[in-house]
């Protein structure tokens, strides 16, 4: 037998890289059903235009930085972004607003940075928060649930190319304009409207967190289990995040429940889902050490809160897995764990035991 000069560890295992994410890209497929049911064709057929853009422009900069195209291309990672951005996106999004938001991602939040790796922000995370400051109306341009399901695949892909539909949809479009759960709530509390009053409202319609949005939310948290029993994520982060983002708003519904949401409402509309087990667990990006995951998943619970409750950004996932990003190194430089052989000194110098 030769002899293998390698350094530890020595466990070798079956996952890799491209393997991981496909595995994410399947957990993402019960939300996107779930999307394309309520929403329409548009969920889908942005994450086709995200996906094709990734592609073209992972291709362009590997060839600038002189790597080789199709190693790296068959880690899938440019895929995940993509795929994540087109389901963050609203599905009436003109085609421009993903082929943007992708080029932004993939060049800027990933390559500008070294690559897959080096990167801090979450790339899907970035593309979308740039987006949503330089085109804010197209950003919010969704319809209540069943709205798109009026109109079929083809006069999808018309409105999406061409800005453009025949008479009939038009006035379906025009008629059943509207904002999210989220964006209703902000702008109703605004106006000294009640929880109550604002629950009766046609985006809720008897739903506990605004109509089609629960089961978006259910169909991520399904995918997300699937990730963390296949061991390609880790529990602390989504669980620290939903604990805490459910802990502030029971305690605030408590205070005041006329201005402030239910656990439920919180946990099961926008993002939180996805931005649960999708976004907050990206492995580059976020915290590593076993402390320091349930240091950044409780805070990044802590920003969706605050800026949905006062802030001027209704879903606030990006931004908080954004502003957690910012501090993930100081948290892992604080929760390393300890070597073998050292105990924790005053100034947190490592002393020798004896």
């Amino acid at each position: 037998m030769a002899l293998i000069n390698a350094s530890s560890p020595h466990i070798a295992g079956n996952n890799d890289t491209g393997k991981m994410m496909y595995h994410v890209l399947l957990a993402t497929l019960p939300g996107l059903l779930a999307l394309t049911l309520y929403f329409g064709w548009g969920s889908l057929i942005n994450c086709l235009i995200c996906a094709s853009i990734a592609i073209l422009c992972e291709s362009l900069a590997l060839s600038l930085r002189k790597r080789p195209v199709r190693f790296y291309l068959s880690d899938n990672s440019a895929l995940v972004t993509a795929i994540l951005l087109g389901l963050a996106l609203p599905p009436l999004s003109p085609w421009w607003l993903p082929v943007v938001g992708t080029a932004f991602a993939i060049l800027v939040g990933k390559h500008l940075y070294g690559g897959l790796g080096n990167n801090i922000f979450n790339p899907a995370m970035l593309g979308y928060a740039f987006l949503l400051i330089s085109f804010p109306v197209q950003m919010t341009a969704w319809l209540p649930a069943d709205g798109m399901t009026q109109i079929g695949f083809v006069d999808t892909i018309t409105l999406i190319f061409s800005n453009h539909l025949g008479p009939a949809s038009a006035a379906i479009i025009d008629g059943l304009s509207g904002a999210t759960p989220l964006d209703t709530l902000k702008t109703e509390l605004g106006q000294s409207k009640t929880i109550p009053m604002i629950y009766s409202l046609p985006v809720f319609e008897g739903s506990f967190a605004g109509k089609g949005w629960e089961w978006v939310n259910i169909g991520f948290l399904i995918g997300g289990l699937y990730l963390v029993y296949k061991g390609i994520i880790h529990w602390q982060i989504p669980l620290a995040l939903l604990l805490t983002l459910a802990t502030w708003a029971f305690l605030f519904m408590g205070y005041d429940s006329d201005r402030y949401g239910s656990p439920v409402f919180h946990l099961f509309s926008g993002g939180t889902m996805l931005g649960a087990f999708f976004i907050a667990t990206d492995p580059v990006t976020a915290a590593t050490s076993a402390i320091g995951r349930w240091i950044y998943g409780a805070f990044i619970g802590l920003w969706i809160w605050i800026i949905r409750s006062y802030g001027g950004y209704p879903d606030a996932v990006a931004f908080a897995v954004l502003l957690m990003n910012l501090a993930v190194p100081t948290i892992d430089y604080y929760t390393q764990p300890r070597s073998y052989g050292h105990k924790e000194a005053k100034f947190g110098r490592g002393k020798r035991e004896r």
